[in-house]
């Protein structure tokens, strides 16, 4: 007895130092209406197991190993204070709660708390439980037969049955009991299924394992309602439970504490990129070009595809959420004759993203229904790709191969950046049918085969001035593509034969150095580059402000007048946005002219193959309009980037309004 009062004591005093019996004095409050009669009152105390710790290591130990007889004692604390300061006069008793273990509806484990940290693949809406309920004996002679003698309440892990049905006994008579409705207390309650992060390995671009994971279900109660979300994060602390319902036994987990949650990955820069940045240090272009020339040579060549691999790059290291939540990406549109390798390319590019999902064209996209199997009946919404991949890369693959109500589908998630899913309330056990909307928070990368619709209209793309064609893919669609790019590569029998000799020679010699005289990259070193970029903070500085600003104005104007393309907000954020990628990429934390060029040239090249050339007629190719593979190539790549600067000043004084007043003519 003296240690159960030694332990109170240390309640008393934890709950004093924490703030919690202020807190249970402002919660009794409401409970003073005259108006208000509860069966069971309800009070939520945060317990800090550390702090608890501080106070006294015993009742630490019995928080941790023992929640249900720490709950007790807190709650027979609660209790005591309550009568002894007069907060609600209507309490009668402490708990009239038992727990009968051996009748419990669970395993014979003890109900220790758990963390445990994963992905929300799937949630149904929030639906209503019992937290307790008053009930009375139909024997009118009976002393339970009014009062408050039977009162029961929701405990971890039990089932709603557990708390309201229609053959409970009187303990003092034996008769029939039946509940007073009037004094039945309801709660939210929400369910959650949480699974280890590494099992998306199956849905994406990394090397598949033979481990198999399985997700557990979480309840969400109150006020941990609605603190999830598809597709995030978190750590969990809750109490595990077995619940028997004939002929099965399902495991759950009560939650108590949500968080959100990120794992840590590589802040670091390999030594041969730090070597690198000290040797290029000379050039404002440099260190990004080698970076996109190096990158996927198990795939593809050196010298192909450049602009299209820092393309991939620069999507990769600007797609992240900043300290605000607010949500930064790059889509990417790439047309082109060859679709298999670029498949590949963007393969093996996916598996540098800190998560990346390749949807498959028979699999749900964006959310699916179904019937929440834990007794609710209501609808369990479980996540598509898109959702899955929140905060990484979607990987979308041939437009070809998707009908046109998906591709409907896709264009209004590019632009709207939310999926709505419609729940039929006759299905679901609801009034009403109800309309569910959730953040899209991803960057989509996809293809799309520019022979088909040459070859279905007898012509080919004209080099600079005409619009790209671009397959199966609408215009409208494109246009909601942040970044469209067109690989002209693979046109011509000697770059066929260099990516036939680079597959030959991997198949014969697997493992041997392709290519020697370039600089020897791993995969770890671009992974832990694009990990390390991702983590930069940077800020516009005004010379690249004004470009873009003036870029932007010259553009709109000449396109309107010429073409009647409007150029749009998101043109501006599309800039910002290549700006701050290339800036993060060469490991830079301000956004400086030159950064502005590249998202200028890239920029244009998108727009020019959607709508076509305007005054400022810049080459298909312009970012790498030389190979940058050896010294000469950078050279002149850097010379012909520079020509391109003035050409672009040249553009923005000659047609945006006030450009005098901002650009120095040189």
């Amino acid at each position: 007895m003296s240690d159960i009062l030694s332990l109170k004591e240390s309640v008393l005093v934890y709950l004093d130092r924490s703030g919690g019996l202020q807190k249970l004095a402002e919660d009794c409050k409401p409970f003073n209406d005259p108006q208000q009669m509860e069966a069971v009152y309800r009070f939520c105390i945060s317990v800090n197991p550390s702090d608890v710790i501080e106070v006294d290591p015993e009742l630490g130990d019995c928080v941790l190993r023992d929640p249900l007889g720490a709950t007790a004692l807190f709650q027979s604390v609660c209790y005591v204070a309550i009568k002894t300061l007069s907060l609600v006069e209507k309490i009668h008793t402490e708990s009239q709660y038992t727990l009968d273990l051996c009748s419990f509806p669970r395993g014979y484990g003890p109900m220790r708390p758990a963390s445990m940290e994963g992905l929300v693949i799937a949630m149904t809406r929030v639906t209503n439980y019992t937290q307790g309920a008053r009930f009375l004996c139909i024997n009118d002679d009976c002393p339970c037969s009014a009062g408050f003698h039977h009162i029961r309440v929701h405990a971890p892990g039990a089932t709603e049955s557990a708390t309201v049905r229609n053959n409970f006994s009187c303990m003092i008579c034996s008769s029939a009991l039946k509940e007073d409705v009037k004094f039945r207390v309801l709660g939210d309650k929400q369910l959650v299924e949480l699974i280890h992060v590494k099992a998306l390995d199956v849905l994406s671009a990394h090397q598949q394992s033979s481990l198999r994971y399985q997700s557990v279900t979480l309840f969400l109660r109150d006020e941990l309602c609605n603190s999830m979300r598809i597709g995030r994060l978190y750590r969990v602390l809750g109490i595990p439970a077995h619940v028997h319902q004939w002929p099965s036994i399902t495991w759950s987990v009560e939650a108590n504490s949500v968080q959100p949650w990120e794992p840590e990955y590589p802040h670091k820069v390999s030594v041969s990129f730090q070597e690198l940045l000290k040797a290029t240090a000379g050039s404002r272009w440099r260190f990004s070009a080698i970076v996109a020339h190096c990158f996927g040579l198990g795939v593809t060549p050196p010298g192909l595809h450049n602009t299209l691999k820092l393309g991939l790059l620069l999507s990769l290291v600007q797609t992240r959420a900043d300290a605000k939540d607010t949500f930064h990406n790059l889509d990417l549109l790439v047309v082109t004759a060859d679709t298999l390798i670029l498949d590949r390319l963007m393969t093996y590019s996916l598996s540098l993203a800190c998560r990346g999902v390749r949807h498959q064209a028979s699999g749900e996209m964006f959310a699916s229904l179904s019937r929440d199997g834990h007794g609710a009946g209501t609808a369990n919404i479980h996540a598509g790709s898109a959702l899955l991949a929140t905060g990484g890369i979607c990987m979308l693959g041939d437009l070809g191969c998707y009908k046109k109500d998906r591709l409907d589908a896709i264009q209004s998630v590019l632009e709207s950046s939310t999926v709505s899913v419609f729940i039929p309330g006759k299905k679901y056990g609801e009034d009403a049918d109800q309309q569910l909307s959730f953040p899209v928070h991803c960057s989509f990368w996809a293809l799309t085969d520019s022979t088909d619709a040459s070859r279905r209209t007898g012509r080919a793309d004209c080099a600079v001035l005409g619009t790209a064609e671009l397959g199966s893919v609408p215009a409208q669609l494109a246009d909601a593509f942040g970044l469209v790019m067109q690989c002209r590569d693979v046109v011509g029998e000697q770059t066929l034969l260099a990516q036939a000799a680079h597959t030959l020679q991997q198949a014969v010699q697997p493992g041997k150095p392709l290519y020697p005289s370039c600089w020897d990259f791993s995969t770890q070193d671009y992974q832990e580059l694009v990990a390390h970029a991702q983590s930069l903070q940077v800020e516009l500085s005004p010379g690249a402000e004004k470009l873009i600003h003036g870029y932007y104005m010259a553009s709109r104007r000449v396109r309107t007048q010429s073409q009647g393309v409007k150029m749009s907000v998101a043109s501006v954020k599309l800039l910002i946005s290549l700006a701050e990628a290339h800036c993060k990429l060469c490991l830079r934390t301000r956004v400086q002219e030159e950064d502005a060029m590249i998202a200028v040239l890239l920029c244009e090249n998108s727009i020019t193959l959607k709508h076509g050339a305007s005054a400022l007629v810049i080459p298909p190719d312009a970012v790498f309009p030389c190979d940058p593979g050896d010294v000469d190539g950078l050279r002149r790549r850097d010379e012909t980037l520079d020509e391109l600067h003035q050409h672009i000043l040249r553009f923005i004084y000659a047609y945006a309004p006030g450009a005098d007043t901002y650009i120095t003519e040189e």
